[in-house]
């Protein structure tokens, strides 16, 4: 049974999450402060974190933020607002998905079992792809750069894994949205600038990623000088 972590203010929610999760063979553990929250995260080792923006003392964002300092674990953020400015925060301080509330405790669950799905892979086609001094163990779901593995969320493993799999191709935003997310491309095309953004730092100093204009962007193996 998969272990969730929900840091959420609304006891009531976290409830009813709790009961309804079950039917899915989902552990629900709850907390509703963000210092409880982070102390759960030590102890339980969760598989996947759902994070409300709208916290006592400190918002969602310093939370994620204090998150990624020690775990890539995958996380989801709860927004109240469901502002695009929301979204894009989240994105940039490391978040893998969000869901606007309210919201369908259905839709919740399907975007944790996609989350956890692309977490798992296929033990079955584990491979380890090469480019240079950038090396990616399909297998262990790992990245790593001058042999120094890289803290990488899931949708930034995921991105990495598109473009290694097809160097030389151009991909567009609304591609890479659909091949990531499963859903359709109209949400909003500037979260896959902030997931190249991140994965840019974490590649630095090699540029593998370059942008082509009116199309996107494509993996490439730099030259060796």
């Amino acid at each position: 049974m998969k272990k969730i972590l929900i840091i959420d203010d609304d006891a009531q929610l976290a409830k009813h999450l709790k009961t309804y999760f079950q039917r899915y063979d989902l552990s629900l553990e709850s907390a509703v402060h963000p210092d409880e929250g982070l102390r759960l995260l030590d102890v339980l080792e969760p598989d996947l974190v759902l994070l409300d923006v709208m916290l006592p003392d400190r918002d969602g964002f310093a939370v994620c933020r204090e998150i990624r300092q020690k775990s890539m674990v995958p996380l989801i953020m709860l927004t109240a607002r469901g502002d695009v400015t929301d979204r894009v925060v989240g994105l940039e301080l490391g978040a893998d998905d969000y869901v606007p509330k309210p919201f369908e405790p259905r839709e919740l669950v399907a975007r944790v079992y996609s989350i956890l799905k692309r977490v798992g892979g296929n033990a079955q086609s584990g491979e380890v792809i090469s480019y240079g001094a950038l090396s990616i163990d399909t297998h262990q779901r790992t990245a790593s750069l001058n042999e120094e593995q890289l803290q990488l969320t899931t949708m930034e493993y995921q991105l990495l894994q598109l473009f290694v799999r097809a160097p030389g191709k151009n991909f567009s935003r609304d591609e890479i949205l659909n091949q990531l997310r499963g859903i359709e491309a109209e949400l909003f095309t500037r979260s896959v600038d902030i997931l190249i953004s991140r994965l840019r730092k974490k590649l630095q100093p090699i540029d593998y990623i370059k942008t082509v204009w009116g199309a996107g962007y494509c993996f490439i193996e730099p030259r060796e000088t």
